[in-house]
């Protein structure tokens, strides 16, 4: 039986992602086909527009078999963190190959990148610069899911996963509408009361977030929060937290609070995953905390899912289909974090998604 992975965010689901799902079963070959997927929160450092749920129901709805959740610590770090976990979960889940999107297509060129030595990229972060910029300048400007490409594979490599790769188009920060269009381009379009229907069978409907919600919140705590507190929150580091205590005195207005804190050392998305884990008080001790990751929690499955994961509980990997299997630690997170997500919501429509976060898998 061939089992292949993808590493999703489906934020939200797309005309892209369809082709993507019936592609790597094309070249794959597979049986059974495993998507691990970010949860409410993404590696940009954005609120999922539509909660992890109805993710992965559409992603159940379109061709894959089961849905692993890429815990929220590792969702909101880095792309070389983000990959690892990624792969890691893969592993666990035991898959033969994995495929992802790429600009380039160009896997051996790719492999030969993931190989490079890194002492060239550190020296450019070391003096200032955004890891994606460093990466880019280093690499002949690497586009940002080539970027990601690197990262799987270099993840990859102790591991006996065979990766392949699939022509991606659309570039992340295009933001045009067509039937093919990118994520971004679908969550403007709703944000700016604009047609988006043409890129995507997904309706997306209300309860939706983004973190220019929260900014109220994110001054309030920057500005009455001590620096000394700051600094132990995950990811203040480098003096950060003076940096981002001085724009939100500075500016009311998030766009305005966003532009002024991003420049050549913090990248726009670092900044975004910085303000999340403020948002949820993660500190530094919380993640030093953290059991190993040897555990996959299931989203969702279909009878051909339910069939593997049956075969896959005779393994040694541990499996948590309910919440109440989740290591306590990761647990604790993934329900504070929830909290925090529907914390706009109604009453009726937080107690909802809270009820399902406690509750067991999707079965399709």
């Amino acid at each position: 039986m061939k089992t292949a992975g993808i590493i999703v965010e489906y934020n939200p689901f797309h005309n892209g992602h369809l082709l993507h799902i019936n592609k790597t079963k094309e070249i794959t070959d597979c049986d059974t086909l495993i998507a691990v997927m970010s949860g409410n929160f993404t590696q940009r450092g954005e609120m999922a527009i539509i909660d992890k749920w109805q993710r992965t129901q559409f992603a159940l709805l379109n061709g894959v078999d089961i849905v692993i959740e890429i815990p929220y610590i590792y969702t909101t770090q880095s792309a070389d963190v983000f990959a690892n976990a990624a792969i890691k979960l893969l592993q666990l889940a035991k898959v033969d190959s994995i495929c992802f999107g790429s600009e380039s297509n160009d896997l051996n060129t790719l492999i030969k990148l993931s190989n490079n030595n890194d002492n060239n990229i550190k020296d450019l972060i070391d003096s200032g610069m955004g890891y994606p910029k460093a990466y880019g300048l280093c690499n002949n400007n690497v586009l940002s899911n080539d970027i990601l490409g690197i990262a799987y594979l270099k993840a990859l490599k102790d591991t006996n996963i065979t990766p392949y790769s699939i022509k991606r188009d659309t570039l992340y920060h295009d933001l045009s509408i067509n039937p093919i269009a990118s994520a971004t381009a679908i969550r403007n379009a709703y944000f700016t009361n604009k047609e988006y229907q043409i890129a995507t069978a997904l309706k997306i409907n209300e309860p939706t977030v983004n973190l220019s919600m929260y900014y109220k919140t994110i001054q309030i705590l920057l500005n009455t929060l001590d620096s000394n507190y700051l600094a132990n929150l995950f990811l203040f580091s480098e003096g950060i937290e003076n940096h981002l205590k001085n724009n939100a005195l500075k500016y009311d207005d998030y766009h305005d609070f966003l532009n002024a804190c991003t420049n050549k050392r913090y990248s726009k998305a670092r900044i975004c995953r910085t303000l999340i884990q403020l948002l949820n008080q993660v500190s530094k001790q919380d993640v030093d905390n953290l059991e190993n990751l040897d555990y996959i929690r299931i989203l969702g499955f279909n009878n051909n899912g339910q069939k593997y994961l049956s075969k896959l509980k005779k393994s040694d990997t541990k499996i948590a289909s309910k919440f109440m299997q989740i290591p306590i630690n990761y647990r604790n997170m993934e329900f504070k974090t929830t909290l925090l997500y529907t914390s706009f919501f109604t009453k009726k429509q937080k107690d909802e998604l809270i009820k399902r976060e406690l509750g067991g898998a999707i079965k399709l």
